[in-house]
């Protein structure tokens, strides 16, 4: 797709042998002033029900428009200039909302030309795909908005418990055998049955901790029992994994090594499924969720519900649940209770390609919801299960999400099941999908709240600030301070979300499936088992970091820390980007500025549901303005090497022509300082110094 200016470039170049000051009197055409958009500050009410009256405005330069008109639906109409300042008229029109969904976009007549606006800005032509979209009936969860999410890979975070641990020689999986791994130990590069010990009372020991960096919701990868460290192959959804919970009850000595050889799992089945160990780490749990209510601290589980693991007692493929006494699983017995659960192919069956599988992992066997209703059945009441008290989690992460069922109907149908009985068992619930590409067609308020926001947010920002792709696994330089690029991107995936999708979508830098941003800041291609894993710190930029965190902090959306971001951790991607937390050789420096970061954001609801308007871009440079009707605040970025001057257009989002902005924040060179200088606005202009690398936060000082 063409690169998308904010305004006509005809319109551009005219416009640019016209002072500033007298396109903002109104003496001239000034189409940088148009602006809209779907949040509070435009649309009202900007959740609407159905049949409600909903109101639109339109906000354009001082009579600059001769005429203004909204078009919806196939419907046009005028709209009325209810209201203008100094700066600009503002228009309004209303309708109802007749249908589930409506789309619009904006007309207006200026110096005798007709213009089209929409998500992608004001252009001679119109690209649908751009416009605003409102939903009928579809409303997020207020707590949700902007909230500063926390996601812990548990068996790395803290290790709260050595009774729970996993021991070694525990288990085979996969060929392996399960280990114990010291704390410092790097992640081997098979990392599968590598077990550093940390638990739920690891994270409960640590609680403060989260509450002083100002965590509004912590999101855990999944809990439930599995054999692996990451426990994406699920085998008890009804269960916490006592390794990660309670073992009141040991269940005998390890394995001899003949039973070990013979993966005679005894040990595992005592630790993993005596009913005693699983009510334990059920209750403590619930004791986990309560106390981080308690500290105001939302807790949102991972679902993994596209497949389960080979060890699931439905499958059984390593035949441990039968040998303790629970029905055959249906890789042991053609005739199992479950055998529906699977998609099977008949040539030599039973072997490990004889069932469908998540992209070819065996031990990830896909769930066949077409076939039974009773495993549908059960997975909904799963959802609610878990949001329900006595665990009472605020929410769902859905794993693979777009890839359940074997068709696109019965993927809809699914989640429109699941939304609802986990909106009835908890309306404060947020639902938030993995989920790659277009997410339009689950965002219509009968599926996901959201969406973990790789296209909309991850990977422009990586692109931009590092020219990487998200795994560490090449370099590109002609996306490294493409301001236009980053621009581009974020204007066409944004507009795939409306502003209840955008507001909740989690906004990571890292994660537990991509290498660490840090690491990311080296501009070196590679993974573990290429570069090793001390190549992973090596050469990186921690000023190129802070910028990254400045970006996600201010950004619209809620920040997601992975744990050990904050403390400085590096990485390849997975599984070295799971390393344990550096419990006392943290970053202290990077550890205090998310601290300080989240404490400037809280202040400000604009942070949270204000507009988002993009000032002045160049290469290496992002500027973007954060606003709502009480308070405006600036955000700078300069990626380059060597310092900028730069001229903020301010007035964009309704600063003063003449006035001050105050520093609240500024970062250069791995350093950082809360406050510094304050800068006149001129003309609707602030000019600043930007140091190499450097970031900064600034709003406007109102006067009394």
């Amino acid at each position: 797709m063409p690169a998308i200016p904010s305004i006509p470039l005809s319109a551009l170049a005219a416009c640019e042998k016209i002072s500033l000051l007298a396109r903002l009197n109104g003496a001239f055409p000034n189409f940088e002033a148009v602006f809209s958009d779907e949040t509070h500050n435009f649309v009202t009410p900007c959740e609407p029900r159905l049949g409600e009256e909903v109101t639109v405005r339109l906000r354009a330069g001082k009579n600059n428009a001769s005429a203004a008109r909204l078009c919806y639906g196939g419907s046009v109409m005028d709209m009325t200039r209810t209201a203008s300042d100094g700066l600009f008229d503002y228009y309004t029109a209303s309708f109802r909302m007749t249908g589930k969904k409506i789309n619009y976009y904006f007309k207006l007549s200026m110096s005798g030309s007709e213009y089209f606006y929409n998500k992608r800005g004001l252009y001679r032509d119109l690209a649908e795909g751009f416009n605003f979209t409102l939903v009928a009936d579809f409303a997020t969860p207020d707590w949700a908005a902007g909230a500063v999410i926390y996601q812990i890979f548990v068996d790395r975070f803290r290790n709260g418990d050595l009774s729970n641990d996993v021991l070694t020689n525990e288990y085979i999986y996969l060929g392996q055998p399960s280990r114990r791994a010291d704390w410092g130990e790097d992640v081997p590069a098979r990392d599968v049955c590598n077990f550093y010990g940390g638990d739920l009372k690891g994270v409960m020991e640590k609680m403060a901790y989260l509450k002083e960096l100002g965590v509004e919701a912590v999101y855990f990868n999944p809990l439930f029992v599995s054999p692996s460290s990451h426990k994406y192959d699920i085998q008890d959804y009804d269960y916490v994994d006592p390794h990660f919970g309670a073992i009141p009850e040991d269940g005998g000595d390890v394995l001899s090594q003949d039973a070990f050889k013979n993966r005679n799992a005894s040990k595992y089945v005592a630790r993993t499924a005596r009913p005693a160990n699983l009510e334990a780490s059920n209750r403590l749990l619930a004791e986990l969720i309560g106390l981080a209510h308690a500290n105001g601290i939302r807790v949102i589980l991972d679902g993994v519900f596209n497949h389960c693991g080979a060890f699931n007692k439905w499958m059984d493929r390593e035949n441990f649940y039968q040998s303790a006494g629970y029905p055959p699983g249906a890789y042991r017995d053609e005739k199992s209770p479950y055998h529906d659960y699977f998609k099977w192919y008949d040539d030599n069956w039973p072997n490990n390609d004889c069932y469908d599988s998540w992209w070819g992992h065996d031990n990830h066997p896909k769930l066949y919801y077409e076939k039974s209703r009773a495993l549908y059945d059960y997975m909904i009441t799963v959802g609610a299960k878990w949001v329900s008290p006595p665990f009472s989690a605020d929410g769902w992460r859905l794993d693979v999400a777009a890839d359940l069922g074997a068709s696109p109907e019965m993927n809809h149908r699914f989640w429109r099941d699941f939304r609802k009985a986990v909106k009835k068992a908890n309306p404060e619930a947020v639902i938030i999908a993995e989920h790659y590409g277009d997410p339009a067609a689950w965002l219509e308020g009968d599926q996901w709240d959201s969406v973990m926001n790789y296209d909309a947010f991850m990977e422009p920002i990586t692109w931009f600030l590092t020219g990487m792709e998200k795994h560490s696994e090449a370099f590109r330089g002609e996306m490294l301070r493409n301001a236009m690029a980053f621009e581009e991107a974020m204007r066409f995936h944004m507009s795939r979300m409306g502003s209840h999708a955008t507001y909740t979508a989690m906004n990571e830098l890292s994660n537990h499936d991509h290498s660490r941003f840090l690491t990311r800041t080296n501009m070196t291609p590679g993974r573990l088992h290429t570069l090793g894993a001390r190549a992973a710190g090596q050469n990186v930029n921690p000023a190129v970091m802070m910028e990254a965190v400045v970006f996600q902090m201010t950004w619209p959306g809620c920040p997601a820390i992975y744990y050990g971001d904050e403390a400085g951790l590096c990485g390849w991607t997975d599984p070295d980007n799971r390393r344990p937390f550096p419990w006392g050789a943290e970053d202290k420096t990077l550890l205090r500025f998310h601290r300080d970061l989240i404490r400037v954001r809280k202040r400000f609801r604009a942070f949270r549901t204000g507009s988002l308007e993009y000032l002045y871009t160049n290469y290496g440079v992002l500027t973007y303005g954060r606003w709502d009707a009480d308070e405006r605040l600036v955000v700078a970025l300069n990626n380059n090497p060597t310092a900028e001057v730069l001229r903020i257009p301010v007035w964009k989002i309704g600063c003063s022509t003449r006035g001050k902005m105050e520093t609240l924040i500024c970062a250069s060179g791995g350093g950082y300082a809360l406050g510094g200088a304050d800068y006149e606005i001129s003309d609707g202009q602030v000019t600043l110094e930007m140091p190499p690398f450097g970031a900064a936060l600034m709003k406007e000082e109102l006067s009394s």
